[in-house]
């Protein structure tokens, strides 16, 4: 879809702001015919905010599939596994009550995919129910009858915890996938990054080509290999280095987090440049890949030297060394 900013009108900005509504925002009445306005624009970024998504204001792709995923709840409709995979808080909901219950419905990430799938069939195995991996009214019943305990964290991310105290890989050998936001800089470092950590062992996906390819099927392609880590390289509007995880205000990727946190640390303590943190983020490209995956944003001030091969080569020996140093066991999880 075609981004809607301040400014628009149409139906559109009318539907957009029928979701803000349900989602408990508010805009002004002079707006709800369909002017996309200040109020809808300060309701789109807080939306945004609660979902782990740039706060831009702007309702492109990722806002737009998040405004819809929010109007679901659990049992508003049959979830099974299918393809394309149903999304929305429903899932989310679904996850989350499974992982409570001691169920392993992996990543609480809203798309009911295979291990959620399978979680559902090991429930109603041991309720006795109808073991066909249906989310029907009968299963949501039983769940709601066990009055889990959603409080504190799930079973993934204990697992994954667990899994972050530990040796991560061996670089040489492993694949790792490299993407690149389609702009100019971004790719000459992904590149970049993609011939140092080849010159160390590791085997290369590399995500985009020549043609421009959505999203959806870069993901697809991580997905459907044996990758181990995931990187993306992004240009930022503001000053300072910053790393992204997959992450909400309800769940996270502990692997994600602790491989962020090493690489930020690597480019701040090797090259000087200003760390401007590790942050959650809901972005498709981290929320729907299944290995530790981060977003690598460079600051404005570094993005003109983006094309000196030099320059170049010292973030990608720099985030190399920072995938080395995540590789080896850590003793705690670090703090969020």
């Amino acid at each position: 879809m075609d981004p809607i900013a301040l400014g628009g009108t149409g139906e559109a900005v009318r539907d957009i702001q029928r979701r803000l509504l349900a989602a408990g925002l508010r805009v002004d009445a002079e707006e709800l015919e369909g002017a996309f306005g200040p109020s809808t624009e300060a309701s789109v970024r807080e939306f945004q905010q609660m979902r782990g998504l740039p706060t831009d204001g702007i309702v492109g792709a990722e806002t737009w599939g998040q405004l819809v995923e929010a109007g679901y709840r659990l049992g508003d409709r049959t979830l099974y596994l299918r393809s394309p995979a149903f999304r929305g808080d429903d899932v989310r909901e679904l996850q989350l009550i499974l992982n409570a219950l001691g169920f392993d419905a992996g990543k609480q990430d809203g798309i009911f995919g295979r291990r959620t799938a399978d979680a559902v069939r090991e429930f109603q195995r041991n309720v006795a129910a109808k073991e066909d991996g249906i989310v029907g009214l009968d299963t949501v019943r039983e769940m709601s009858r066990l009055r889990p305990t959603l409080e504190g964290p799930s079973r993934a991310i204990v697992r994954e915890e667990e899994a972050a105290r530990e040796p991560g890989f061996e670089l040489r050998g492993s694949v790792v996938a490299i993407d690149a936001e389609d702009d100019g800089g971004a790719e000459v470092i992904a590149s970049a990054i993609a011939a140092e950590l080849e010159r160390r062992g590791a085997q290369l996906m590399l995500l985009r080509s020549e043609e421009p390819s959505p999203v959806t099927d870069r993901i697809r392609r991580a997905n459907a290999g044996e990758v181990a880590l995931l990187l993306s390289v992004g240009s930022g509007a503001d000053e300072g280095c910053a790393c992204f995880y997959f992450g909400t205000p309800s769940t996270y990727s502990p692997m994600g987090h602790r491989l962020a946190g090493s690489i930020l640390s690597s480019l701040t303590s090797r090259l000087g440049f200003e760390g401007r943190g590790v942050y959650p983020r809901s972005l498709a490209i981290l929320r729907e890949t299944r290995m530790p995956a981060v977003l690598i944003e460079l600051g404005r001030s570094a993005q003109p030297r983006a094309s000196d091969p030099a320059f170049a080569a010292s973030i990608a020996a720099a985030v190399a060394d920072g995938i080395e140093v995540f590789s080896r066991p850590a003793p705690e999880p670090l703090p969020r």
